[in-house]
Protein backbone atom coordinates (compact mmCIF):
# COMPACT_ATOMS: atom_id res chain seq x y z
CA UNK A 1 0.00 0.00 0.00
CA UNK A 2 1.24 3.42 -0.97
CA UNK A 3 2.35 6.03 1.97
CA UNK A 4 2.87 9.27 -0.42
CA UNK A 5 0.10 11.48 -2.37
CA UNK A 6 0.52 10.06 -5.41
CA UNK A 7 -1.17 11.81 -8.99
CA UNK A 8 -1.23 10.00 -12.10
CA UNK A 9 -4.16 9.11 -14.56
CA UNK A 10 -6.36 6.59 -16.43
CA UNK A 11 -4.23 5.15 -18.66
CA UNK A 12 -5.31 2.86 -21.90
CA UNK A 13 -4.63 -1.08 -22.19
CA UNK A 14 -4.52 -1.68 -25.78
CA UNK A 15 -2.20 -3.90 -27.02
CA UNK A 16 -2.35 -5.82 -23.49
CA UNK A 17 -2.22 -4.83 -19.92
CA UNK A 18 1.58 -4.86 -19.93
CA UNK A 19 1.60 -1.86 -22.35
CA UNK A 20 -0.10 0.67 -19.42
CA UNK A 21 3.08 1.44 -16.63
CA UNK A 22 4.74 2.93 -20.22
CA UNK A 23 2.00 4.75 -20.98
CA UNK A 24 1.84 6.24 -17.25
CA UNK A 25 5.21 7.02 -17.47
CA UNK A 26 5.37 8.89 -20.89
CA UNK A 27 2.44 11.47 -19.21
CA UNK A 28 4.44 11.89 -15.72
CA UNK A 29 2.07 9.59 -13.92
CA UNK A 30 2.94 8.19 -11.04
CA UNK A 31 0.33 5.86 -10.48
CA UNK A 32 -2.30 4.78 -12.86
CA UNK A 33 -5.99 3.34 -12.77
CA UNK A 34 -6.87 0.81 -15.68
CA UNK A 35 -9.57 -1.44 -16.70
CA UNK A 36 -8.56 -5.05 -17.33
CA UNK A 37 -10.94 -5.60 -19.69
CA UNK A 38 -13.56 -4.00 -22.59
CA UNK A 39 -15.57 -1.45 -20.27
CA UNK A 40 -18.43 -2.01 -22.23
CA UNK A 41 -18.87 -5.90 -22.33
CA UNK A 42 -17.57 -9.63 -23.45
CA UNK A 43 -14.76 -11.31 -21.47
CA UNK A 44 -11.74 -10.55 -19.72
CA UNK A 45 -8.73 -11.21 -21.58
CA UNK A 46 -6.59 -14.05 -19.43
CA UNK A 47 -3.96 -13.07 -17.86
CA UNK A 48 -0.70 -15.65 -19.00
CA UNK A 49 2.09 -15.80 -16.48
CA UNK A 50 4.46 -14.52 -19.40
CA UNK A 51 2.33 -11.44 -19.74
CA UNK A 52 1.73 -10.99 -15.56
CA UNK A 53 5.77 -10.53 -15.59
CA UNK A 54 5.83 -8.17 -17.87
CA UNK A 55 3.33 -5.96 -16.30
CA UNK A 56 5.41 -5.84 -12.75
CA UNK A 57 8.75 -5.07 -14.79
CA UNK A 58 6.78 -2.11 -15.92
CA UNK A 59 5.45 -1.25 -12.84
CA UNK A 60 9.25 -1.30 -11.01
CA UNK A 61 11.04 0.21 -14.60
CA UNK A 62 8.81 3.00 -14.77
CA UNK A 63 8.29 3.45 -11.03
CA UNK A 64 4.66 3.47 -10.71
CA UNK A 65 3.60 3.86 -7.35
CA UNK A 66 0.31 3.04 -7.52
CA UNK A 67 -2.30 0.97 -9.65
CA UNK A 68 -5.91 0.96 -9.77
CA UNK A 69 -8.49 -1.11 -11.55
CA UNK A 70 -11.91 0.22 -12.89
CA UNK A 71 -14.49 -2.11 -13.01
CA UNK A 72 -16.81 -2.05 -16.50
CA UNK A 73 -19.30 0.58 -16.96
CA UNK A 74 -22.21 -1.94 -16.88
CA UNK A 75 -22.27 -2.42 -13.32
CA UNK A 76 -25.78 -2.61 -11.73
CA UNK A 77 -26.33 -4.60 -8.69
CA UNK A 78 -29.63 -3.05 -7.89
CA UNK A 79 -30.65 -4.14 -11.26
CA UNK A 80 -34.40 -5.95 -12.14
CA UNK A 81 -32.89 -8.11 -14.26
CA UNK A 82 -31.18 -11.39 -12.87
CA UNK A 83 -28.51 -11.50 -15.31
CA UNK A 84 -27.06 -8.00 -15.73
CA UNK A 85 -27.53 -8.42 -11.44
CA UNK A 86 -25.40 -11.75 -10.81
CA UNK A 87 -23.05 -10.54 -14.10
CA UNK A 88 -22.03 -7.66 -11.99
CA UNK A 89 -21.70 -9.58 -9.07
CA UNK A 90 -19.65 -11.97 -10.97
CA UNK A 91 -17.31 -9.15 -12.72
CA UNK A 92 -16.32 -7.57 -9.39
CA UNK A 93 -15.08 -10.61 -8.08
CA UNK A 94 -13.50 -11.32 -11.19
CA UNK A 95 -11.80 -7.78 -11.26
CA UNK A 96 -10.86 -8.50 -7.62
CA UNK A 97 -8.91 -11.17 -8.28
CA UNK A 98 -7.26 -10.05 -11.54
CA UNK A 99 -6.32 -6.53 -9.68
CA UNK A 100 -4.54 -8.99 -7.10
CA UNK A 101 -2.86 -10.69 -9.54
CA UNK A 102 -1.84 -7.28 -11.12
CA UNK A 103 -0.90 -6.20 -7.63
CA UNK A 104 -3.24 -3.56 -7.73
CA UNK A 105 -4.32 -1.75 -4.53
CA UNK A 106 -7.95 -0.85 -5.16
CA UNK A 107 -10.65 -2.14 -7.31
CA UNK A 108 -13.36 1.14 -7.52
CA UNK A 109 -16.97 0.42 -8.74
CA UNK A 110 -20.19 2.08 -9.75
CA UNK A 111 -23.30 0.86 -7.88
CA UNK A 112 -25.77 0.85 -10.96
CA UNK A 113 -29.67 2.68 -10.57
CA UNK A 114 -32.60 1.70 -8.44
CA UNK A 115 -34.80 1.60 -12.19
CA UNK A 116 -38.30 0.96 -11.22
CA UNK A 117 -37.38 -0.46 -7.33
CA UNK A 118 -37.85 2.08 -4.59
CA UNK A 119 -34.34 3.53 -3.74
CA UNK A 120 -34.37 2.10 -0.11
CA UNK A 121 -35.31 -1.17 -1.43
CA UNK A 122 -32.18 -1.07 -4.22
CA UNK A 123 -29.56 0.09 -1.61
CA UNK A 124 -30.39 -3.05 0.26
CA UNK A 125 -30.09 -5.12 -2.78
CA UNK A 126 -27.03 -3.36 -3.51
CA UNK A 127 -25.55 -4.69 -0.27
CA UNK A 128 -27.25 -7.93 -0.29
CA UNK A 129 -25.03 -8.83 -3.79
CA UNK A 130 -21.63 -6.74 -2.46
CA UNK A 131 -21.66 -9.73 -0.05
CA UNK A 132 -22.35 -12.10 -2.97
CA UNK A 133 -18.97 -10.49 -4.37
CA UNK A 134 -17.01 -10.73 -1.43
CA UNK A 135 -18.20 -13.84 -0.29
CA UNK A 136 -14.49 -15.91 0.54
CA UNK A 137 -12.60 -13.09 -1.58
CA UNK A 138 -9.29 -13.25 0.22
CA UNK A 139 -7.20 -11.66 -2.42
CA UNK A 140 -4.60 -8.19 -1.67
CA UNK A 141 -6.86 -5.63 -3.54
CA UNK A 142 -9.75 -3.60 -1.68
CA UNK A 143 -12.55 -2.67 -3.18
CA UNK A 144 -14.00 0.74 -3.29
CA UNK A 145 -16.98 2.97 -4.02
CA UNK A 146 -17.14 5.67 -6.53
CA UNK A 147 -19.39 8.38 -6.03
CA UNK A 148 -21.86 9.20 -8.79
CA UNK A 149 -22.93 12.13 -10.35
CA UNK A 150 -26.50 11.81 -9.73
CA UNK A 151 -28.55 11.51 -12.96
CA UNK A 152 -32.42 9.52 -12.95
CA UNK A 153 -32.30 6.97 -10.06
CA UNK A 154 -28.60 6.50 -9.64
CA UNK A 155 -27.25 5.11 -6.84
CA UNK A 156 -24.28 5.88 -4.66
CA UNK A 157 -24.92 10.36 -5.82
CA UNK A 158 -24.50 11.06 -2.20
CA UNK A 159 -22.15 9.72 0.99
CA UNK A 160 -24.90 8.95 3.37
CA UNK A 161 -26.54 6.29 0.68
CA UNK A 162 -22.57 4.84 0.16
CA UNK A 163 -21.59 4.72 4.34
CA UNK A 164 -24.83 3.25 4.76
CA UNK A 165 -23.67 0.54 2.37
CA UNK A 166 -20.20 0.13 3.66
CA UNK A 167 -22.19 0.01 7.25
CA UNK A 168 -24.29 -2.81 5.56
CA UNK A 169 -21.56 -4.89 3.74
CA UNK A 170 -19.40 -4.79 6.59
CA UNK A 171 -16.80 -6.43 5.03
CA UNK A 172 -12.78 -5.84 5.40
CA UNK A 173 -11.58 -5.40 1.64
CA UNK A 174 -14.74 -2.73 1.14
CA UNK A 175 -12.92 -0.38 2.71
CA UNK A 176 -14.05 3.02 1.98
CA UNK A 177 -14.85 5.44 -1.40
CA UNK A 178 -13.19 6.58 -4.35
CA UNK A 179 -13.93 10.64 -4.32
CA UNK A 180 -15.12 12.07 -7.68
CA UNK A 181 -15.01 15.47 -7.29
CA UNK A 182 -16.64 16.77 -10.78
CA UNK A 183 -19.49 13.98 -9.84
CA UNK A 184 -19.64 15.13 -6.45
CA UNK A 185 -19.85 18.96 -7.81
CA UNK A 186 -22.35 17.79 -9.93
CA UNK A 187 -24.61 15.77 -7.34
CA UNK A 188 -24.46 19.35 -4.93
CA UNK A 189 -21.11 19.09 -3.39
CA UNK A 190 -19.82 22.90 -3.44
CA UNK A 191 -15.99 22.81 -4.15
CA UNK A 192 -15.98 26.77 -4.53
CA UNK A 193 -17.48 26.66 -0.53
CA UNK A 194 -14.52 24.03 0.19
CA UNK A 195 -14.43 23.71 4.12
CA UNK A 196 -18.75 23.44 4.40
CA UNK A 197 -18.44 20.71 1.73
CA UNK A 198 -15.84 18.94 3.86
CA UNK A 199 -17.13 19.14 6.92
CA UNK A 200 -20.22 17.84 5.11
CA UNK A 201 -18.32 14.76 3.94
CA UNK A 202 -16.55 14.03 7.17
CA UNK A 203 -20.36 13.92 8.75
CA UNK A 204 -21.93 11.94 6.21
CA UNK A 205 -19.33 9.34 5.70
CA UNK A 206 -15.94 9.66 7.49
CA UNK A 207 -12.97 11.57 5.90
CA UNK A 208 -11.01 8.66 7.15
CA UNK A 209 -12.72 6.56 4.63
CA UNK A 210 -11.92 8.61 1.12
CA UNK A 211 -8.91 6.52 -0.23
CA UNK A 212 -8.49 7.80 -3.50
CA UNK A 213 -9.56 11.29 -5.47
CA UNK A 214 -10.43 11.28 -8.61
CA UNK A 215 -9.66 14.99 -9.81
CA UNK A 216 -11.89 16.12 -12.69
CA UNK A 217 -13.10 19.87 -13.29
CA UNK A 218 -16.52 19.83 -14.33
CA UNK A 219 -18.14 21.21 -17.77
CA UNK A 220 -21.44 21.84 -16.37
CA UNK A 221 -23.01 23.99 -13.53
CA UNK A 222 -23.32 23.23 -9.50
CA UNK A 223 -25.41 19.87 -9.35
CA UNK A 224 -26.39 19.84 -12.90
CA UNK A 225 -26.28 15.79 -11.87
CA UNK A 226 -24.20 15.51 -15.34
CA UNK A 227 -21.17 13.50 -15.73
CA UNK A 228 -18.88 16.22 -17.65
CA UNK A 229 -15.14 15.77 -17.17
CA UNK A 230 -12.71 19.13 -17.91
CA UNK A 231 -9.25 19.83 -17.92
CA UNK A 232 -7.94 21.14 -13.72
CA UNK A 233 -8.87 24.82 -13.59
CA UNK A 234 -10.70 25.11 -17.00
CA UNK A 235 -14.52 23.94 -15.52
CA UNK A 236 -16.98 24.98 -13.03
CA UNK A 237 -15.12 23.86 -10.16
CA UNK A 238 -12.14 25.96 -10.86
CA UNK A 239 -8.12 26.15 -9.83
CA UNK A 240 -8.54 27.59 -6.40
CA UNK A 241 -11.06 24.78 -5.66
CA UNK A 242 -7.86 22.49 -6.47
CA UNK A 243 -5.77 23.95 -4.61
CA UNK A 244 -7.52 23.27 -1.17
CA UNK A 245 -8.58 20.27 -2.84
CA UNK A 246 -4.84 18.98 -3.37
CA UNK A 247 -3.55 20.21 0.08
CA UNK A 248 -6.24 18.57 1.66
CA UNK A 249 -5.02 15.31 -0.29
CA UNK A 250 -1.61 15.68 0.93
CA UNK A 251 -2.63 16.35 4.15
CA UNK A 252 -4.38 12.65 4.75
CA UNK A 253 -2.09 11.03 2.24
CA UNK A 254 -4.76 10.60 -0.64
CA UNK A 255 -3.25 9.67 -4.26
CA UNK A 256 -5.32 11.48 -7.46
CA UNK A 257 -6.16 9.60 -10.77
CA UNK A 258 -7.09 12.59 -13.44
CA UNK A 259 -9.88 11.15 -15.60
CA UNK A 260 -9.93 14.02 -18.61
CA UNK A 261 -9.11 13.61 -21.84
CA UNK A 262 -5.52 12.68 -22.89
CA UNK A 263 -5.02 15.80 -25.33
CA UNK A 264 -3.43 17.48 -22.46
CA UNK A 265 -4.51 15.10 -19.20
CA UNK A 266 -0.16 15.58 -19.31
CA UNK A 267 -0.79 19.20 -18.60
CA UNK A 268 -3.16 18.36 -15.80
CA UNK A 269 -0.64 15.95 -14.09
CA UNK A 270 2.04 18.70 -13.91
CA UNK A 271 -0.36 21.52 -12.51
CA UNK A 272 -1.55 18.99 -9.94
CA UNK A 273 2.05 18.18 -9.00
CA UNK A 274 2.82 21.94 -9.05
CA UNK A 275 -0.22 22.40 -6.84
CA UNK A 276 1.37 19.51 -4.26
CA UNK A 277 5.03 20.65 -4.61
CA UNK A 278 4.18 24.14 -3.45
CA UNK A 279 1.88 23.35 -0.27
Amino acid sequence: MTNTMLIGCHVSIAGGTDKAPERASLLGAEAMQIFTRSPRGGNAPVFTDDLLDSFHRGISEHKIGLTVVHTPYYINLASANNRIRYGSVKVIREELERASMLGAEYVMTHLGSAGEMEKDKAIEKTIEMFKKSLEGYAGSAELLIENSAGAGKIIGDNFLEISHILKGVDHPKLTGTCLDTQHSFASGYDWRDFENTLERIDQEIGLEKIKLIHANDSKTPFASKKDRHEHIGKGEIGLGAFEKIVSFAKEYDISMILETEHDTVKEDIELLKEIRNKN
